[in-house]
């Protein structure tokens, strides 16, 4: 950095140039931050002829026509020239105008009377060669490239100011090939018809479509041309980032506990950012002030924190900003991992079953966690905090919890979760038989739910292929099945089955892995069929007597399922004889709404919905016409038309 900046103030004290430099490097490594912190500096504390050196900052970010960049100069020209403003400044330590207050700076200063009176010194104003200019952002501004580049050659060319202009040329190259792509597409296309080349199959239609926009489009000789006329010296800004980053851990020095901690672990916070693959500073400064929030809640409700488990913190929510931030993974990596178990078995399901489908999550955690030991690397309150910005006490408070148990030795783990969770050969060999043999018995008992089983049973096998264990293949299958049937009796309906199963690459498997998945599967669906079953119950119970209660959960939880399938259409009658008018005639109107939205549903339900329909046709027969029975004559035809539709 030292002999960039060198580089730069050569060319501010260079009597007579005629050309711009640049400082070219990635977003968010720190350019601006040189720039405000060492070039800005170092440049206004030089003297030229008896006259100190002035920096004109202008970012050209959402810059959308060339008057707004003369209009910011004229703006940051006047600021230095009007002494009430200055002094101003001075008194309050001031550096730069706030943007909402440049746009009410009085213009008269234009027309020569300054503020309170003064005029303004037109060789100072006119003054330019102890001023410099520095246009950054240069790929984000919404003009075009060449045009903003003709218009700084004017002072490059015919003023000779001292220019310096930062940007990221990699990106502006994706952005001068990326703008009106669909335009560029359609033309092509079309000069290729009229050329007869289009149904010319000597290349893909995609690649002569490139070819002839970038023959037609391309831009970047012009760039290239202008460039070469006005750049005189390009800088490759490689920023060292240790100073950097001890830089920006001095913004926590009104915490010392924190500031304190990460110094002590500034080697961690150092590794792990190059790990990350990238110069991002940005993330980097974003996830420390994440890890401020992080380690102040945690000094707050978990004072005796382990040091691993901080150091471990520190390192997940830094890598985690990263893959999520930089927008090198989906958020739904993460998202659909619930706890420090789940990521763990899915490592082991990586490596022990060599499941590539979850390969993103191995190479995670041997990336950020190569040389790292520790138990507890996956903390679901960080993860949901970087993504939604929400900071949920209530993971908070079970993700620390846990992470204290499981480094302090206490927690006690069951055999089949050394299993599913543990590599397994972190199992001592004399523990290994008696391991399998426990979590085996809980397996024929029925102790364990019914997914972790199904789970289990794929390790077994593994086990067997590799004869690590010397059980017959088929008792060791009917052992699981029947485990499986004795534990449907405890056990919940589990959703997302098959992105579970995934996690450990239980399809394309053997065909006695298929065998106990398949009675998994049955079991799980019988399991759903009670679940609906008992809420049908708790559902229609509230007809007619709890109104509100029976809108409110049906609204919430039976549009997209048959509930009408797993309730007696004859109580259904009962209850719907004994309800106000009115609420008959508000239950008509949801069916109808649920029937559209969701008449995948309804096909479902249709058995039930025939016989309710029958019932109801019966009820109503020698009944005197009154104002329920026109609406439940109503509620026949509705009933009737869903029916129809289902059919159609």
């Amino acid at each position: 950095m030292d002999d960039l900046l060198e580089s730069v103030l050569d060319y501010v004290r260079s009597d007579y140039t005629d050309y711009a430099i640049m400082i070219n490097g990635e977003w968010g490594a720190g350019k601006t931050y040189f720039w405000n912190n060492q070039i800005k500096t170092k440049i206004e504390s030089l003297t030229l002829n008896g006259r100190k050196y002035k920096t004109i900052y202008m970012s050209l970010y959402g810059i959308s026509n060339l008057e707004e960049i003369s209009k910011k100069i004229f703006i940051e020209t006047t600021q230095l020239m009007d002494k009430s403003l200055r002094r101003y400044m001075s008194t309050h330590k001031q550096t730069a105008i706030p943007e909402y207050a440049k746009t009410s700076l009085d213009m008269a200063n234009f027309f020569g009377v300054a503020q309170n009176g003064e005029k303004i010194d037109y060789d100072e104003f006119f003054a330019i060669n102890d001023k410099v200019l520095c246009f950054d952002d240069l790929e984000r501004a919404n003009v075009d490239v060449i045009d903003i580049l003709g218009y700084i050659n004017n002072f490059v060319e015919h003023d000779h100011m001292k220019t310096i202009i930062i940007c990221n040329e990699k990106e502006l190259a994706t952005k001068m090939k990326s703008e009106n792509l669909e335009m560029k597409t359609f033309i092509a296309t079309y000069l290729l018809d009229k050329q007869g080349e289009l149904n010319n199959n000597d290349l893909p239609m995609i690649e002569k479509i490139k070819d002839r926009i970038e023959t037609v489009f391309e831009r970047t000789n012009d760039y290239e041309r202008i460039k070469e006329k006005l750049i005189g010296e390009t800088f490759e800004y490689a920023p060292k980032f240790d100073y950097i980053i001890n830089g920006i851990l001095m913004r926590y020095e009104s915490n010392p506990g924190l500031v304190k901690f990460l110094r002590e672990n500034s080697n961690l916070i150092m590794s792990t950012f190059k790990r990350s693959g990238t110069r991002n500073l940005r993330i980097l400064k974003q996830s420390l002030n994440d890890f401020k929030k992080i380690y102040e809640m945690t000094d707050k409700f978990y004072p005796n924190t382990n040091k691993i488990v901080m150091q471990t913190m520190l390192i997940f929510t830094i890598a985690a900003s990263f893959e999520i931030k930089a927008g090198k993974i989906t958020k739904e990596k993460f998202k659909n991992i619930e706890d420090n178990e789940e990521y763990k078995s899915i490592l082991v399901s990586s490596r022990v079953l060599s499941d590539n489908r979850q390969f993103y999550i191995k190479e995670f955690d041997g990336n950020y966690y190569y040389n790292f030991k520790t138990e507890y690397r996956f903390f679901k309150f960080i993860e949901f905090y970087i993504r939604t910005r929400i900071f949920d006490m209530k993971i908070f408070k079970r993700d620390m919890e846990d992470a204290e148990m499981t480094s302090s030795g206490e927690r006690n783990i069951p055999a089949y979760k050394r299993i599913l969770v543990e590599e397994y050969w972190k199992i001592p060999d004399d523990k290994f038989f008696d391991t399998v043999y426990e979590a085996l018995d809980d397996v024929k008992k029925g102790k364990l739910e019914l997914i972790d089983i199904a789970k289990l049973f794929v390790y077994y096998i593994y086990f067997y292929n590799n004869y690590l264990i010397s059980y017959d293949l088929k008792d060791l299958k009917e052992d699981f099945i029947t485990g499986m049937n004795i534990a449907a009796s405890h056990s919940r309906y589990f959703p997302n089955v098959r992105e579970e199963l995934e996690k450990i690459s239980i399809y394309n498997s053997s065909d006695d892995i298929n065998e106990v998945i398949s009675s998994f599967n049955d079991l799980n669906d019988e399991l759903l069929e009670k679940e609906y079953e008992i809420k049908a119950e708790e559902v229609f119970k509230n007809i007619p007597m709890k109104m509100e209660q029976f809108y409110e959960r049906f609204d919430k939880e039976c549009m997209d399922i048959p509930i009408f399938k797993y309730f007696d259409p004859y109580q259904m009658l009962q209850r719907l004889t004994c309800a106000t008018n009115e609420d008959i005639v508000i239950i008509r109107e949801r069916m109808l709404k649920r029937a559209k939205l969701h008449p995948e549903v309804v096909k479902e339900e249709q058995k039930n919905m025939s016989s309710l329909k029958r019932m109801i046709s019966d009820y109503l027969k020698g009944k005197d016409t009154t104002i329920k029975t026109v609406i439940l004559k109503g509620f026949v035809k509705d009933l009737d038309k869903m029916i129809v539709e289902d059919e159609l």
